[in-house]
């Protein structure tokens, strides 16, 4: 008897990085990984929940070989063989260019430019026909000019917002490249209006990141709060083609925030880079082993009652607050320098000399450590400290604020973006919140913050070990990448208006 089943629908996830591929994808799929930030960590738990859940999923990613660690071409062939026949229909698909064969890393500070447009060309002309998908999810300026060409061919798209840089180029330049703009050129923004073709394709830039936001069916940024402060006008940095084609599809019904998750890899019962694990019912004497070791490490006096602050993010003044810690660090130092407080500061950035200078003009060598960024130093920071420091004046999403939960450690943060959608006040009485959050961007919010923090530290031994245990382990169940698949799948099948498992 012909069965009666419909076909689900095929969704094909765009991204110029993924950290792996799910086993039952096909063979080898643990060498296809190529991760430079975030984004990575969220397509391949996307990809994997949706494999799991039976979706029809495909992957089209540049085919980095040396980051696959497919340095022969004999090798690699072999290989990709092997992998394409191990499935019923071929499910990775990688854009194929010399730019992508040799890199050591997916982004570069010369050739975005070119990698981006190779990467576009290869999936509009050679992946989209052959998957023929029902929906494409592209992620970034990296593929802004997907949903263009998508759109043109009546395939719906998902655009998904991590950062707001973007890149601009003439048609003409796309054109050489080998992307055939002609056939979706009006799907396309531009600096200007255009009018004919043959004077748009040589005198008016085509924006990368306007042109994804433009084109597609419905655009996600990573929060919820971030969206909504671009759409009102809230930041001054961000161009305004961007915040209007994001307000036009936000007043569209067509724009929403998915916030992302940590790493997996950040779980204090079974992190690879620490030696001292911890979970809810041990968190004491684990976060007391870890913070030793740190101050240790750091050259911090060695106290186990010392309030011991982190700064984990990079030392960004334009962003992350960095001058804000610096004009208030000798005040609170000396504040409360009868209880040690200290402040670990592991990161890099611009911003790192000034912090060098505070410490040697006042001698705080033994309360303030300014260490180089190691992932090894990073992990313990979380797993030592009491408390994070993320005074950030903008975030689209964040994550140092949802990984310190996990590790006990209590977020002192600038309500914005990301942090306003994951972090909330603590509240003694009603038994809710997960950090301590200032409302307005200077010194004196974070001070007061701070000053909560000393206090919550001073707190009854066995009421403040409740209250982080409560923070740890609602934070497990809130902050992972099953969450955020969810909502992805949601937004899939909104768009599409059907189920797709």
């Amino acid at each position: 008897m012909e069965s009666t089943s419909k076909r689900k629908p095929t969704i094909l996830i765009i991204t110029p990085e993924i950290t792996y591929l799910p086993e039952g994808m096909g063979n080898f799929t643990e060498s296809f990984g190529a991760k430079a930030g975030g984004l990575a960590d969220v397509s391949a738990t996307l990809v994997q929940h949706l494999h799991d859940q039976g979706a029809d999923v495909h992957v089209a990613l540049p085919n980095y070989k040396q980051m696959f660690h497919r340095d022969v071409q004999d090798q690699f062939n072999n290989t990709y063989d092997t992998l394409s026949k191990s499935l019923d229909k071929k499910r990775i698909h990688l854009a194929e260019d010399s730019i992508f064969y040799r890199r050591e890393n997916v982004y570069s500070s010369t050739e975005n430019h070119r990698i981006s447009v190779a990467f576009q060309r290869e999936v509009i002309n050679n992946i989209i026909p052959v998957v023929k998908p029902d929906l494409v999810h592209c992620n970034d300026w990296m593929t802004g000019l997907i949903p263009a060409a998508a759109k043109s061919l009546g395939i719906k798209s998902l655009f998904t917002v991590h950062n707001i840089h973007s890149e601009r180029m003439m048609l003409a330049e796309m054109e050489d490249r080998g992307i055939d703009v002609l056939e979706f050129w009006q799907n396309l923004y531009y600096e200007q209006t255009p009018t004919d073709f043959e004077w748009t394709r040589h005198h008016n830039p085509c924006n990368f990141l306007a042109s994804g936001l433009f084109a597609a069916s419905h655009v996600n940024a990573v929060s919820q709060t971030f969206l909504e402060e671009i759409v009102n006008g809230y930041h001054d940095f961000v161009p305004a083609c961007i915040e209007n084609e994001l307000a036009a599809k936000y007043h569209a019904n067509k724009a929403t925030g998915i916030i992302n998750a940590p790493d997996p890899s950040f779980d204090p019962e079974n992190d690879v880079l620490l030696k001292h694990h911890f979970n809810v019912k041990t968190h004491v004497k684990g976060k007391a082993k870890n913070k030793e070791a740190l101050q240790k490490l750091l050259g911090l006096e060695v106290d186990k009652n010392a309030p011991l602050f982190l700064w984990p993010s990079r030392l960004d003044s334009m962003q992350k607050g960095c001058q804000l810690l610096a004009e208030i660090l000798y005040k609170i130092t000396a504040k409360y320098h009868k209880e040690n407080l200290q402040i670990a500061i592991i990161a890099e950035g611009d911003y790192k000399p000034h912090f060098e200078n505070i410490v040697n003009i006042h001698q705080l060598h033994h309360r303030v450590a300014v260490s180089n960024f190691t992932e090894e130093a990073s992990h313990l920071g979380y797993a030592a400290s009491d408390f994070m420091l993320m005074p950030s004046r903008f975030e689209p999403c964040g994550l140092p604020q949802m990984i310190c939960q996990k590790y006990g450690a209590i977020p002192i943060v600038h309500d914005t973006g990301g942090i306003h959608d994951t972090v909330e006040n603590l509240n003694y009485e009603k038994t809710e919140g997960n950090g301590f959050s200032f409302k307005d961007y200077n010194t004196d919010g974070l001070e007061w913050a701070v000053d909560e923090a000393v206090h919550f530290h001073k707190l009854d031994a066995a009421f403040k070990n409740k209250v982080i245990s409560r923070i740890m382990t609602e934070s497990a169940k809130r902050f992972n990448h099953v969450n955020t698949a969810k909502e992805y799948i949601q937004t899939y099948e909104a768009i599409l208006g059907e189920s797709i498992t």
